[in-house]
Order: C-alpha cells, then structure tokens, then sequence
C-alpha cells in the first residue's frame, strides 16, 4: 500500500516538474508570430536579461539570454562592465542556485524528454566524468568572459564566441526555425551554421544515452549557477537520521550527485528526484534562511 501511494507521489511529482518547464518555455519564449513570421521579437522585454539560456535570435524570446549578454557587454565597442547582467546573475544564483537548470531551462527539458528514449544508457567512467566536469568552468572562464573581453578584431569589437560558435541552445531556438522560415537564410547556409547543427545533433544524440551531457559538461550558466548552489536561499536537506542508506536517491539523480555525502553540490540541479523516491522522506527542500543552511551542511536536521 505504502509503495503505491510512493509510486503516484513519484508520478505527481514528476508531472509537476514536467508543468513547470513547459509553463517557463512558454513564458519566456511566447512570442508565437514570431515563429509564423520568421522574424525576432524586438519589443522592450528583450532588453531584460532572463534566468536561462534563452537565444536573443529565438523567433519567439520575450527576453535576452544572460550569457549572450555577458559576451555582447564585455565585447562591445564601449567595452562596459557588465554590471547589470552580473548583478542579475548573481541574484538569480543567490536565490535559485541551480533550480533554474532543474526547472526553467528549455534546453534541460529537451534533454529530459530524449533521456525517456528507451534505449541503452551508458555510464560514463569516474576517471573521465570528474575531470570533464570542469570543462564548463573552462568555457565560462574563456569563451565567455576572457575572449570576449580581449579578443578584439579590426573594428574594435569582439564576437560572442560561446554563442557563435558552441552554444546548442541558440541552434535549436534560434537558427534551425529562422532558417525553416526565411528562404533567403537558407541560401546563405555555410560552414559555422553546419557546424553548429552537427554541435546540437551530437550533445541531442548524446542525451540519449547519458542524463543531461550539456548540463554537466559545457553549460557555461549552469557552471556560473554552480558556484552559489551550497549558498543559496533554495536547499536541499537531508536528514541523516532518517536516511536508512539504501541509495535510492543517488541512483535517481540525473546529475550523479552523492546525495547521501553531498547534498547541495554544485552539481545539483534540484529537480526533486531524489527526494521523489526517497522512502523514509530523509529529503527536504525550500526557501532556508541562514541557520537551517548550516544544519543542512552538517547533515543535521533543521531547527
């Protein structure tokens, strides 16, 4: 009785994850003539930065992705510093710490729903998944901040070199329904824009057989996100008083995280699967003020 009960909280949960995604795909990409009319949005709400990477070329973006900003900022012909984009940012991360990849990407869903494929999975090596873990780190650091901001051409600006010429986002929001709607686009098709199709259709196949690949391996935001995950206002808890170690939890996560060892790693997205299987309900999560934070990072119960 207790497990069928689990098993519709599990299925409840999960459905619930599934809303919020497509609520915030449509909330930040709604703009629906933009895809009939194959033109960008230009209205004022694109000059605010959103949570997630969201492509400024997207036929349907209300809003600017943070990143493209970021480089557009540091590279540009005035070469200000990116305040407001940083300033944002860091609200974001301090508040939601990674539940923006968990639940507001786009790009995170796409890789959810390919993940459901019933194929063979495959379990990348520890030797190999740590150290390329820190492959994001590198992007952030060199294709979003120091090339950008250094790499100068004749003109005195640089291109968003992230955007250009990696990010698998931009392809499928951006690029793909721009072309599918402009013949005069698909006349112009050349090298980069092949490139970057072969980027998206590699990290789409890849997502099949592994959990979220971008997100753990080349999302420069989600690296940025990452950095205030054990800080932020949203926590995971766990009480170790009740775990029981059966390690449901660490097999469920998408994201391979010791759940029992290290709850808020920077590598938690908090999607909630964890604390969906979870049979002794040890695992919490919420909005924490500073004291229950600290418990958390001692494994106690909150106070």
């Amino acid at each position: 009785m207790f497990r069928v009960y689990r098993d519709r909280v599990r299925k409840r949960r999960l459905s619930f994850q599934r809303i919020v995604q497509l609520c915030s795909a449509v909330l930040f990409n709604g703009y629906a003539l933009g895809f009939q009319r194959g033109k960008i949005f230009t209205g004022r709400s694109k000059a605010v930065c959103v949570p997630i990477l969201n492509c400024y070329s997207c036929p349907g973006a209300l809003g600017a992705c943070p990143i493209g900003s970021l480089q557009a900022s540091l590279g540009g012909v005035n070469r200000r510093f990116p305040f407001y984009v940083l300033g944002l940012l860091m609200l974001f991360g301090v508040v939601l710490g990674r539940v923006v990849c968990g639940l507001l990407c786009p790009f995170g869903l796409v890789q959810d729903l390919l993940h459901r494929i019933p194929i063979p999975k495959l379990q990348v090596p520890g030797r190999l998944d740590r150290p390329a873990r820190y492959l994001k780190y590198i992007i952030l650091l060199v294709l979003v901040v120091l090339l950008p901001a250094f790499a100068t051409t004749g003109a005195g600006i640089t291109v968003p070199y992230f955007c250009k010429y990696l990010c698998p986002a931009g392809t499928l929001e951006g690029g793909i329904p721009l072309m599918l709607a402009d013949p005069v686009l698909r006349g112009l098709v050349g090298a980069l824009f092949s490139w970057k199709v072969l980027v998206l259709l590699v990290i789409l196949v890849a997502s099949m057989l592994i959990h979220r690949p971008f997100c753990k391996y080349l999302c420069p935001l989600g690296a940025f996100y990452s950095l205030f995950n054990r800080f932020s206002f949203y926590q995971m808890s766990l009480d170790k008083s009740r775990c029981v170690g059966c390690k449901q939890c660490e097999r469920s996560c998408p994201m391979d995280v010791e759940v029992t060892r290290n709850i808020n790693s920077g590598e938690c997205i908090r999607c909630g699967k964890c604390k969906s299987v979870c049979p002794t309900g040890a695992i919490t999560s919420g909005f924490t003020c500073g004291a229950k934070r600290a418990a958390t990072d001692e494994g106690r119960k909150p106070i």
